[in-house]
């Protein structure tokens, strides 16, 4: 016999998913069986499959011990990356992260190791703040996403609530995120909200914006307002009322201003060497109780426009 006690990055999920993260080598079906036969019990109790765990919780265990043995790999992939980050913000619960123009957030078919998401696991680690031998049902994860070729503030997660309760924060709209944008021109109307509809050409990975709804397609909202003109560009503010891909720099180029160093929807060469845009100021807004993160509420973070790239290159 053999017990397991719940921790914090633990509780939140069904007693069948944890099963199966805790003992990868244990097939799925052994898994249900064990749970039938009671060989798999909740605080002393018979248990469900689809029961939730909670903080705290003791599960004892009466099957093999071949299952207990299997030791994780010592390598983890997250040690290739970096652990070097511009942090905005840290405390025991999220990291607030300054992403450079150029950093892939999560790993793809052509960056397999260097991402945002494996450099924070990478310094947690380092920090001792995250054990993957100790949570093995929770890694630390990103809560937003950035392109690639834009910069800005991205939240990590450092434990599972804290992950659970801003992604729905996200979904309600409860974190107000600011965009500063660098345009070729300046609009007639310095302040405005743009409606429009969009449809996405998957293959080619591109917008097209319609004045007009046609089959397939999405309303885009953008609330704009420009800042001040630096030459022969204009320094915008933007705010998106709806989250659609590519949102702000295919609805700007629509109206006649795309964004400096935007290659596809803009001009071809202007000089700079990504579009200039930037994700620079995010508040906690929340409508209701957030748990552990209610101490967020009403707060507001930036990154100094002395550090973002494009308007130091004016």
């Amino acid at each position: 016999m053999r017990t397991l006690e719940i921790k914090k990055n633990d509780a939140g999920q069904r007693l069948d998913k944890f099963l199966q993260k805790r003992f990868p080598t244990m097939p799925k079906a052994m898994v249900y069986m064990y749970i039938r036969k009671k060989c798999i019990k909740r605080n002393g109790k018979k248990c469900d499959i689809a029961e939730q765990l909670h903080e705290g919780d003791v599960l004892t265990f009466y099957i093999k011990d071949e299952f207990f043995d299997v030791q994780p790999q010592k390598q983890y992939d997250f040690m290739k990356a970096p652990a070097a980050l511009d942090i905005v913000y840290e405390d025991d619960n999220i990291l607030l992260l300054n992403k450079k123009p150029g950093v892939i957030v999560h790993q793809d078919k052509h960056y397999h190791f260097d991402s945002l998401v494996a450099r924070v696991q990478h310094y947690l680690y380092e920090k001792g703040a995250y054990d993957p031998e100790a949570d093995r049902a929770f890694a630390p994860a990103l809560v937003n996403r950035i392109d690639r070729n834009t910069g800005g503030i991205v939240i990590a997660a450092k434990n599972a609530e804290s992950l659970r309760i801003l992604n729905q924060k996200m979904k309600t709209r409860e974190l107000d995120k600011r965009y500063l944008a660098l345009l070729h021109g300046t609009p007639v109307k310095r302040e405005a909200v743009l409606t429009d509809y969009m449809t996405k050409n998957e293959r080619q990975n591109k917008v097209t914006v319609h004045r007009h709804p046609v089959e397939g397609s999405k309303q885009m909202v953008t609330k704009y307002r420009i800042l001040e003109t630096r030459g022969a560009f204009s320094l915008a503010e933007i705010e998106l009322l709806t989250g659609r891909t590519h949102q702000i720099r295919a609805h700007m180029a629509s109206i006649g201003h795309p964004l400096a160093g935007d290659t596809k929807y803009g001009k071809r060469q202007d000089g700079f060497p990504y579009q200039a845009l930037y994700s620079y100021r995010l508040t906690f807004c929340f409508t209701d109780n957030a748990g552990i993160l209610d101490y967020l509420n009403g707060k507001s973070f930036e990154v100094p426009q002395k550090n973002i790239w494009f308007l130091k290159q004016l």
